[in-house]
């Protein structure tokens, strides 16, 4: 009985600590905007994606910038997404579908302004999609983000 009870509290020790690793004990919501700040979200550029979507590969960590071309209806059928449509300063058109169920919306999106953006790249011949464009919760993903109009969403 004994041995049971060791077990048993070794195994909510583990839990305990797992779900501190993961924030869950925080008083800051996880998916809160930041403000951009000098880092990796200033130094990308479009050169991976050019070189992915011509080769036609998927599954690969990309970030770059460009232009909201056109801003998409909201999908909220299951995980709610935005869905914009970004041209690269190659013309190389850009569909993101952005995560609203883990990170947050972003506010006043709007054609013709800049946006930056790291996530994850599938090939399709308008040009590809990101997804992706947020932290992993299960901590197993790269984090993306979106940047725009001087905030980081995340």
């Amino acid at each position: 009985m004994l041995r049971k009870l060791f077990a048993l509290v070794g195994l909510l020790g583990v839990v305990y600590a797992l779900a501190v690793q993961h924030g869950a004990f925080t008083d800051r919501p996880v998916a809160a905007a930041a403000t951009v700040a000098s880092g990796e979200a200033a130094h990308c550029d479009n050169s991976t994606l050019a070189t992915v979507f011509h080769e036609r590969r998927s599954r690969v960590e990309v970030c770059g910038d460009g232009v909201v071309e056109k801003v998409l209806r909201e999908d909220l059928q299951g995980s709610r997404h935005q869905r914009f449509i970004v041209r690269l300063a190659s013309g190389q058109t850009i569909y993101i579908a952005h995560n609203m169920d883990i990170a947050p919306r972003i506010e006043n999106l709007r054609a013709g302004e800049p946006l930056g953006f790291r996530g994850e790249y599938e090939w399709n011949g308008q040009g590809g999609i990101i997804h992706w464009t947020h932290h992993d919760p299960d901590g197993r993903h790269p984090s993306g983000w979106i940047r725009y109009d001087g905030r980081l969403y995340q």
